[in-house]
């Protein structure tokens, strides 16, 4: 019994420690979207269900994966990752409309904020700014909204409320 406890002791731990320590993404930046991560059904301010969302962790933790279906069948993904090297958190989001965005930015307690480039279209010069942030009673919200060239609030595209299936 002695020798197969010390053969675990020798082998188990070391692995345990050798893995927790070469985790590329486990640190608490790493993490800071987490609270996003779920399956959800995604409401409007009505109560009207609008869709549903699978967010999960791949790659190892480096990904925070979106899977978004709405009730009138549109879709997209997006991939989601923290970049060490300028400290921002990235969003490439795809539809299957061929709707593109890139957003950049940054965590807060209980809140993520990302930001696009400047936009130019018809209508004129506008970022995307999109902010979920963790309620209290454990649901998501995610507000789109559109800004003027001088970072102004003047539309919201889209605002949810991410409640967990299994709840």
């Amino acid at each position: 019994m002695k020798k197969l406890f010390l053969l675990l002791w020798c082998f188990l731990i070391p692995t345990l420690i050798y893995s927790q320590e070469n985790c590329a993404c486990c640190s608490s930046n790493h993490k800071s979207f987490d609270f996003w991560v779920g399956d959800w059904e995604v409401f409007n301010a009505e109560g009207v269900k609008i869709g549903e969302n699978l967010v999960e962790k791949l790659e190892d933790n480096c990904i925070v994966s979106e899977n978004w279906t709405g009730v009138n069948g549109n879709s997209g993904k997006s991939f989601n990752y923290y970049q060490p090297i300028d400290s921002t958190w990235n969003q490439l989001w795809i539809s299957n409309t061929g709707n593109i965005l890139k957003l950049k930015g940054h965590a807060e307690i209980d809140k993520m904020i990302l930001l696009s480039d400047l936009q130019q279209n018809e209508k004129g010069s506008f970022f995307n700014r999109i902010t979920w942030t963790k309620n209290n009673d454990g649901t998501v919200t995610q507000l789109w909204e559109i800004l003027n060239s001088d970072q102004k609030a003047v539309n919201t595209a889209f605002r949810g409320i991410y409640k967990r299936k299994d709840n």
